[in-house]
């Protein structure tokens, strides 16, 4: 016995108050006309940068999170650093997801009443995604492509759900929508409410994918270090030697080398920046006699020496743990500037990373006698891409923002009043000199249980990079300072471990620590925030001794 198909009513035969869906619905497919959008514009972005090595973002989502990031005043930055440390991207790129879901959602359900005023807001969010594609450094007009394209496709996909969403619409539902007939021609055999839901919830899940993919993409290879394993490191024409007496073994204290993986990455990108080891260039540009240009291979056949240098991010807090000593291997940058010939008017260098992050360093501290390198090698490894792969800058005395530019491309000698670097106008210092600190690492608070002498170890580190310490003291409540001991201090542009017997008494105590660097000058106890130029005070900890 055959069967026959009754073909559902079109939206015209519907009556007005059958045409609106309900906000669950309407939300999805603002859901998923969102995750549209992002899943072929993030899919397309990372074919783009596999197959043309764009030098922009064509990613919306990286490009939208670092114009934010570019945005950000510095209270902000501060506050996203203390309060998520190295997760801050994380934690930035998650909240930037969630932001666009919801904002899908309220697209969607403001479509129940009106597709065309929905269809509006949600073109007028992806063009902002066009302009951050297109605003960003080494941006071409092909960069802004992937977005358009996934604009297009998550447009159709809402008005696509809205209006079938709208003809399938339970009876009672509201106010009529405007509906666009050429999207409801009802055939035999059309979707149901119930599968235009899956249909929607379908695309929204493929969108998911896409994102993930065109991450993926993105990133396999990015920043792969196999030109350098091909070329192999430089043979340093001077090592570094950590002395024993440098070493700590007391549990808990601070490694006075940072193994790679525990070292702190802060900088502006909220991912690793794609960069093509064997296309690489490093020029030198500005106020300088020739212009210099090399590539990889050429800077690893310079005259490499090794250096143990501690760096330091302007955000970290009194007694935070933004800060970080390694073994550095590169080409000192006198003789790169050397090369170029400085001319007697500069006193800046302006140096430019691949994502467009610039720094504004003092000429004097990259042409002095301290080991300012043009770095290749960390711990004695090629640099790992989330410390600068292929080169960065590694300058002792100065903090990183200033300094320490990462996927550097560019040394542009300049002069402060006619270039600034990426942070200066958003009100952090011009030059960032590193201030002399310290911290308890032993004990961190809390409980702690005397040694069978009765004594307490306290332990941690001090820096002051390029002048050294020579002095540090812990007091204890109001008491007197006690001198700490010193370990070995192998260089002063590194940071020293120091550690004191303390003769705990019984009791809830405050463990107050300040040092005094190469220069005779003792920190300051004036406690003043990471903005504008470092954070200042003494470190405390308070103990309660059993």
């Amino acid at each position: 016995m055959g069967t026959s198909t009754v073909p559902r009513r079109t939206a015209a035969a519907l009556p007005p108050e059958r045409r609106t869906p309900g906000p669950a619905a309407a939300a999805l497919c603002g859901v998923a006309a969102t995750t549209a959008t992002l899943g072929v514009a993030e899919l397309l972005a990372g074919l783009l940068l596999r197959l043309t090595g764009t030098a922009g973002t064509p990613s919306p989502l990286l490009a939208v999170g670092g114009t934010f990031v570019d945005r950000t005043p510095p209270w902000l930055k501060d506050w996203a650093v203390a309060t998520f440390g190295t997760a801050d991207k994380l934690v930035l790129g998650v909240g930037m997801g969630v932001t666009l879901l919801v904002v899908g959602a309220l697209v969607g359900v403001l479509g129940r009443r009106s597709p065309s005023a929905a269809t509006a807001v949600f073109v007028l969010v992806g063009l902002v995604g066009v302009a951050a594609v297109a605003s960003r450094p080494g941006s071409a007009w092909t960069d802004v492509l992937p977005t358009l394209l996934g604009l297009l496709v998550g447009t159709w996909v809402l008005r696509w759900g809205l209006q079938r969403l709208a003809a399938e619409a339970a009876p009672g539902g509201g106010a009529p929508s405007e509906v666009d007939p050429s999207l409801l021609v009802e055939e035999p055999g059309a979707p149901s409410r119930r599968g235009v839901l899956r249909a929607v919830a379908g695309v929204g899940a493929l969108g998911v994918l896409g994102v993930v993919a065109g991450q993926a993409l993105a990133r396999t290879g990015r920043a792969a270090r196999d030109v350098v394993a091909a070329l192999g490191l430089p043979v340093p024409t001077r090592t570094v030697t950590v002395p024993p007496a440098a070493l700590s073994t007391v549990p808990g204290h601070t490694p006075f080398v940072t193994p790679t993986d525990d070292f702190y990455r802060i900088d502006t990108a909220l991912f690793v920046p794609r960069v093509d080891a064997a296309g690489w260039r490093l020029r030198v540009t500005g106020l300088v006699e020739r212009e210099v240009e090399i590539d990889l291979e050429e800077l690893l056949a310079q005259e490499h020496v090794e250096a143990m240098v501690t760096l330091t991010c302007v955000s970290n807090s009194v007694g935070g743990g933004l800060a970080g000593n390694a073994v550095w291997t590169g080409w000192p940058v006198r003789d790169l500037l050397a090369r170029a010939g400085v001319r007697p008017e500069a006193d800046m260098v302006l140096s430019r990373s691949v994502d467009g992050f610039t720094a504004g360093t003092p000429l004097e501290v990259l042409t002095d006698d301290r080991d300012a390198l043009v770095a290749v090698a960390m711990n004695g490894e090629p640099l790992p891409p989330e410390h600068g792969y292929p080169v960065r800058l590694v300058v002792p005395g100065l903090y990183g923002y200033v300094s320490a530019t990462k996927w550097v491309t560019e040394l542009k000698v300049t002069r402060f009043d006619a270039d600034e670097g990426y942070w200066t106008p958003r009100g952090w210092s011009e030059r960032g000199p590193i201030k002399t600190a310290s911290r308890i690492d032993v004990p961190r608070g809390g409980s702690v249980e005397p040694a069978a002498d009765g004594t307490v170890t306290v332990a941690g580190v001090a820096w002051a990079q390029h002048r050294g310490i020579t002095r540090v003291e812990v007091r204890v409540d109001d008491g007197e300072w006690a001198d700490a001991e010193l370990l070995a201090e192998p260089t002063v542009d590194a940071w020293r471990l120091w550690r004191w017997a303390w003769p705990a008494e019984p009791g809830d105590h405050v463990l107050t620590v300040r040092a005094t660097d190469g220069d005779g000058e003792v920190q300051t106890d004036r406690v003043a925030a990471p903005a504008p130029d470092g954070a200042s005070g003494w470190h405390t900890v308070r103990v309660e001794v059993a």
